[in-house]
């Protein structure tokens, strides 16, 4: 044979050349080949085998290189085809060189593709079956069962053909697994493996029954005995292709049946077998001990194998086979493959395989969860580290079916590190960057926050910790795309669950899910003292506020609010679903009972936030037509839990108690399930009686809880017209009474809606009327400024409940949830309001009163109702009231005349009730109380209402009309009047004195001539003035002295009286004493423990007696040693007695002390009595005058004065002083420095920057200068006229009007009226 042909020379020549032709190339040149010749030399026994190997290495070339070369040769006679196949086929079991047959196998398997002859491949079989029927070749039979499973391999339809036409041959291949050698069985196995892993899975299915029945249990036999890696490894393969038919595992898990029904087959095959068989128990199961014994081998691939073998067999029925192999312990070898593998393949196998375990309760029972637990979180720290996401996620599937399917009396984790430990590994799932692993870890944690798995003591720092990773990823989720946010009504299941889309969604599903499983969990153990307190926490963490049960309800309410509820409407806003829907209001609704104390602010919040109309808008959207009952449930029980808090934390200023908030419970929960509708049908359901009054009255009391927050429900319009349909309505059912809570609500939301509604008719105002009626009024109050606009904007429900209304408003305090806004609005009224409120009322009006101001502006008739209660409400409330009126009074600026008329007439209807009240009393005796209470009250009023009077030029407005039966009255009650009374004596005298000092002068005539005839005034006058110099120090208990006020007020009336009788030379009946030598002492020694405002009165009393000359008939002055000196008089003493030499020159003394305070009263009123007493002494001796002004203490004084600063020096009093000092002295006061000082002063300033007062007593000043002081140059002079100049036009100096308002001030509780302290022109 030459080289590359493939012929046997020395018997080439004997064959026929049609068996022989060149193969290759078509233009020839390629190895010759004759078919004879190889099948001469594959028969010849003399033929080395490596020769007959390249022959074969030939053939084998020539029909991978040339197909159908071969075959066009061979198909000239079939019979040559088949003797050739025959001969190959035999050498199968007579070569045995190991490469020849290798060739041989190779070759004949190509040579079978290549003719692809059914008659090729019969033959085949039914030699093969032939050769392994004959048992004494069985041991050479190795090499054709090689061959034929790659036959089988190469060839499919083969496989076919074996299954259903040579059932023999499989049976025999069945039984040569009896046999003991292994490398033998390792080959039938081969075989098995080829047939039964032909693609398509047709040939499994059409293996007759018993075939396989047979195969399974002598594959189960064979397993159980091998022992060389190639057998196992067959096996092995082979039991995986079977676990794939449910037939198949049905057998390999009834194997002992099977084996003693096939028992006569197999009684001459397999007696081992059978013996083996009759000694397992009846219940006994070969395969789960196999498998656990692969799981014991220490090789991966078989681990692997074995754990998805009985994944295999179990996913085919998890209830039927779970439990053999359970009761095996093959759970506690495949948690001991998680803590010792960190293989992909093999934790996921062992994953799968043990997930489908725990659908078996005998799993639990048997304690294979508590026993694997610790493995199984170790695996999964190892299983997240790996690149496959799909490791974790399946170990996080089974501790999450391990966790819910536990039995909650097997705690997995009774300590704390063990519940650690698994809360670590969850966390880092959770962390995962793959958002399918964190969704798993989410419902493990899910799982993990039951109440049975808990700790003790509970780990709530764990739980905690979880939560806040959770709501840290929602960060990292991508918004809904645009082609997403149409599937706004769409559920999970119609999105690609690979998408981005949807793998957020079921994040944030199955985070809500969570979530609400955390709140379950505080819940419980809120509810059980043990966990709450944690008994059982270790010494050193009992003060350790972070792991304590609720800085977890913190955290979860924090968390809440702070990203799910922004995170969940944002998703929502784009595609909302009924799902996440669900555990969102469920969450909402468990933090109402978390954290109790932190609810109202919680609630509060929502309500602003719109989730009453949030909430009512998806009961709408999904809940309508009995659809999504759980959503519906969830969003009722949070409108229910929310308008419950808001209703609990109502003031007490609406009248609300428990049984209305347990009645408005009541019928929140068993009628809003049926509301679903949304907000614009509202309108509809409140217009239309249809049986459903309590839904009417659900929607009555949301809308109002939600508008007391700011959200608007529906228009005002809507909800005020709807209102007042449903008040007639039922009302023509022939019942005005609804529940109370509801009316409440009724009237809030007709209130609160009335600004943007044209004013009630006459029929629904008579409804409306007729509904309030029918509760007690204090019962429906709330505290909010649109019901009293409501109230008192209507007379007829002024008239019935104006008063209450009032007097609940100021004596209820405003807690009502918009109470910011509200106060945020009347601040803002308050900055339009000018105040014109004195130095005494210089606090802020509260809320309530600036709120009454806005109503009296808009309603005056309710002062008129404000002033009924100060005489009709207990001392408390009227006195409030009375602050109310004295702030409205005093911030009047267009006074309204008609409403002074009618309040001065009420006012005095008033005081004529009192005193026929008392009449033959004398008061404080045998009076009712409430007349007590109201008088002093009625008092005050009056005098505010004096004080704020408007000027008028007409002498009968004064004192012809009301006026003058207020005085008149006023001054009665005061003659009757206690002494000791000082709360009525008081304003009553600073009334008299108020309407002396108010009103123009022409018009105090008659009230100076009235008050002089009233002896009884007079007396008590005369009674307050004994009482103050009685208490001067002595040795005896002095008698009980009247109040500073008091005695102040005294001295202003009858320094008023002293000057009107002048005046109007009015007859006095009766005379006070007084004694000036007291007074005189007071000013000069005590004037440092004496008020400023008493040494103001006892100046103004001063000035009016020696403007008088000391001889008023009002008052008879005393004196004593001390003035005038010892008797007899001398000329200077008797010419200014009762004053006297000593006594002026004491007195002027005393006034240059008072001068140096530099109070604002005090300094006017001590310049002005200076002026008085230089005036007197001038007039009685005007030695004496010039003696007292140019002593050299009043240099000093001056001088003081003057260093005091540029306000001091410009002040109208001080330049007042220097003008009488110049006047009286031209040496006290000198040029230079003291007039220059204050002409450089002026010019600092500027004329235009003065006062009006302060420029009028400048004027006069350089009116004196220029008259009176010779200048020492000619600039000086032409300096002072330039300041004239300046100053603007000369007017008469007694014509000057004072700058001072003819005002009242409250100082001390005493009005002082500021036209008595105006300076006196020199």
């Amino acid at each position: 044979m030459t080289s590359g042909d493939i012929v046997y020379d020395k018997i080439h020549f004997r064959h026929d050349p049609k068996w022989s032709g060149r193969v290759g190339p078509a233009e020839g040149g390629g190895p010759l080949l004759c078919v004879a010749c190889v099948v001469e030399m594959m028969e010849s026994d003399h033929i080395a085998a490596v020769r007959k190997s390249s022959a074969l290495s030939g053939v084998s070339g020539v029909l991978k290189c040339c197909p159908g070369a071969l075959r066009e040769l061979l198909q000239q006679d079939h019979r040559v085809s088949l003797h050739f196949t025959a001969t190959l086929l035999g050498m199968l079991q007579t070569v045995e060189d190991p490469v020849t047959l290798e060739k041989v196998d190779q070759v004949l398997i190509q040579l079978l593709v290549e003719l692809q002859s059914e008659l090729s491949f019969r033959f085949v079989l039914d030699e093969v079956h032939k050769q392994l029927s004959d048992q004494h070749t069985v041991k050479r039979f190795l090499p054709t069962l090689t061959f034929l499973g790659n036959l089988v391999k190469a060839v499919p339809n083969v496989a076919h053909s074996l299954v259903t036409q040579y059932v023999p041959l499989l049976d025999h291949l069945c039984s040569t697994l009896l046999y003991p050698d292994e490398a033998f069985k390792t080959s039938v196995l081969y075989v098995w493996l080829q047939l039964l892993g032909t693609p398509g899975g047709s040939v499994t299915q059409a293996l007759p029954t018993g075939i396989r029945d047979r195969l399974c249990v002598l594959l189960l036999q064979t397993l159980g005995n091998a022992d060389s890696p190639p057998l196992i490894r067959n096996c092995v393969g082979l039991l995986w292709q079977l676990v794939q038919q449910g037939e198949a595992v049905s057998a390999l898990m009834n194997s002992q049946m099977m084996c003693d029904e096939n028992e006569d087959i197999l009684a001459n095959d397999s007696q081992i077998l059978s013996q083996n068989q009759e000694q397992q128990p009846p219940d006994h199961c070969p395969l789960p001990l196999i498998l656990k014994k692969l799981l014991l081998s220490g090789d991966e691939t078989l681990q692997v194998t074995s754990a998805k073998c009985m994944a295999a067999v179990l996913v085919h029925s998890p209830s039927q086979y779970g439990a053999p192999f359970i009761k095996a312990d093959v759970p506690e070898f495949l948690f001991d493959c998680l803590a010792s593998s960190s293989s992909e393949a093999l934790l996921w196998s062992v994953y799968s395989c043990l997930l489908l375990l725990t659908e078996d309760t005998l799993f639990f029972s048997q304690c294979h969860s508590v026993y694997g637990i610790e493995s199984l979180v170790r695996s999964l720290n190892e299983a997240l580290r790996l690149t496959n996401p799909e490791v974790p996620k399946q170990g996080l599937l089974l501790l999450t079916e391990i966790l819910e399917r536990q039995p909650p009396s097997v705690h997995l984790f009774p300590s704390g590190p063990g519940f650690v430990a698994v809360s670590e590994a969850v966390l880092a799932g959770v962390s995962c960057s793959c958002l399918l692993v964190a969704t798993q870890a989410a419902s493990a944690a899910s799982a993990l926050f039951r109440l049975n798995h808990q700790s003790r003591p509970v780990q709530y720092k764990e739980v905690e910790g979880l939560i806040e990773t959770i709501t840290s990823r929602f960060s990292e989720l991508p918004p809904p795309s645009a082609a997403h946010r149409k599937r706004i009504s769409g559920s999970l299941k119609r999105l690609d669950p690979s998408s981005q889309p949807s793998k957020s969604e079921r994040f944030l599903l199955q985070a809500l899910v969570c979530f609400q499983a955390a709140c379950r969990l505080a819940e419980e153990c809120a509810s059980e003292p043990a966990l709450r307190e944690n008994t059982f926490t270790a010494p050193y963490k009992n003060n350790n506020a972070q792991d304590s049960l609720e800085s977890l309800c913190q955290c979860l309410l924090r968390c809440c609010d702070s990203v799910w509820i922004p995170t969940v409407i944002k998703v929502c806003e784009r595609a909302a679903s009924a799902g996440p829907l669900q555990y969102f209001y469920s969450i909402l609704s468990s933090q109402f009972t978390l954290l109790p104390p932190l609810m109202p602010a919680f609630a509060n919040k929502l309500a602003s936030s719109g989730f009453y109309r949030l909430a009512v808008e998806h009961k709408g959207l999904f809940c309508a037509g009995n659809r999504n009952p759980d959503l519906n449930a969830a969003c009722c029980g949070f409108l229910q839990k929310l308008s419950v808090c808001l209703l609990s934390q109502s003031d007490p200023a609406s009248g609300s108690d428990h049984h209305d908030v347990e009645e408005v419970e009541n019928l929140l929960r068993y009628n809003l399930p049926s509301l679903c509708c949304h907000l614009s049908d509202w309108p509809s359901l409140l217009s239309e009686y249809k049986g459903q009054r309590a839904a009417q009255y659900c929607l009555v009391i949301m809308l109002c809880l939600a508008l007391q927050h700011g959200d608007r429900l529906l228009p005002d319009q809507t909800v005020f017209s709807s209102v007042v349909w449903l008040l007639h309505s039922v009302q023509e059912q022939g019942s005005c009474a609804l529940p109370p809570s509801v009316l409440r609500s009724a009237l809030y939301l007709l209130a609160v809606t009335q600004d943007k509604n044209p004013s009630l008719d006459r029929a629904p105002l008579n409804c409306v009327s007729k509904a309030l009626s029918c509760q007690s009024f204090s019962s429906l109050y709330f505290h909010h400024p649109a019901l009293l606009h409501f109230i008192c904007g209507y007379p007829d429900l002024a008239n019935k409940f104006g008063p209450l209304v009032l007097e609940l408003w100021l004596t209820k305090q405003a807690q009502h949830p918009d109470a910011e806004q509200i106060t945020a609005d009347v601040q803002r009224k308050g900055e339009k309001r000018e105040s014109h409120a004195n130095e005494a009322q210089d606090q802020e009006p509260d809320l309530e009163t600036m709120e009454l101001l806005t109503l009296i502006d808009k309603h005056p008739a309710v002062i008129l109702t404000l002033l009924d209660m100060v005489c009709t409400r207990e001392a408390p409330l009227a006195e409030r009231v009375l602050g109310v009126m004295e702030v409205f009074l005093h911030g009047q600026r267009d006074y309204d005349t008609d409403l002074c008329t009618s309040l001065r007439a009420a006012l005095l209807q008033a005081l004529q009730r009192v005193s026929v009240e008392n009449v033959g009393h004398r008061l404080g005796q045998g009076h009712t109380a409430q007349a007590v209470n109201s008088l002093p009250l009625l008092l005050k009023l009056l005098c505010v209402t004096q004080a704020c009077d408007p000027p008028s030029n007409s002498p009968y407005s004064e004192m012809e009309g009301a006026h003058f039966k207020l005085l008149y009255h006023v001054s009665n009650i005061a003659a009757r009047l206690k002494p000791t009374n000082t709360e009525s004596l008081l304003p009553a005298l600073s009334y008299l004195y108020c309407c002396l000092s108010l009103p123009p002068a022409h018009c105090t005539d008659r009230a100076v001539s009235m008050l002089l005839s009233n002896s009884g005034l007079m007396d008590q006058l005369q009674t307050v003035l004994s009482s103050s110099s009685s208490c001067a120090p002595s040795l005896s208990p002095p008698p009980p002295c009247p109040p500073l006020a008091l005695l102040c007020c005294c001295h202003l009336l009858l320094s008023s009286l002293i000057t009107l009788q002048r005046v109007h030379s009015a007859q006095v009946h009766k005379s006070i004493s007084w004694s000036l030598d007291t007074t005189v002492q007071r000013l000069l020694v005590q004037k440092r423990n004496t008020d400023n405002l008493l040494l103001v009165s006892y100046l103004r009393l001063l000035q009016a007696l020696l403007d008088a000359d000391l001889a008023s008939a009002v008052v008879s002055v005393s004196s004593g040693p001390g003035l005038v000196g010892p008797k007899p008089l001398g000329v200077e003493d008797g010419a200014l007695y009762p004053l006297g030499s000593r006594g002026a020159q004491s007195l002027s003394t005393a006034l240059s002390g008072l001068l140096l305070q530099k109070h604002e009263l005090l300094l006017r009123a001590s310049v002005n009595c200076l002026s008085s007493l230089l005036g007197f002494v001038q007039r009685k001796s005007p030695t004496t005058a010039k003696y007292v002004v140019c002593q050299p203490w009043s240099g000093f004084l001056l001088r003081c004065l003057l260093s005091s600063g540029e306000n001091c020096l410009l002040h109208p009093a001080i330049l007042r002083l220097i003008t009488l000092l110049l006047q009286d002295s031209s040496t006290t006061v000198l040029w230079e420095p003291d007039l220059l000082q204050v002409m450089e002063a002026v010019e600092r300033r500027g004329v235009k920057e003065l006062s009006q007062e302060a420029a009028q007593a400048l004027r006069l000043l350089l009116t004196q200068i220029q008259s009176g002081v010779r200048l020492p140059t000619e600039e000086l002079k032409q300096r002072a006229e330039a300041t004239m100049e300046a100053l603007g036009p000369n007017m008469p100096v007694m014509n000057c009007s004072p700058s001072l308002p003819s005002s009242l001030v409250r100082v001390g509780g005493v009005s002082v009226c500021l036209s008595d302290f105006t300076l006196k022109p020199v």
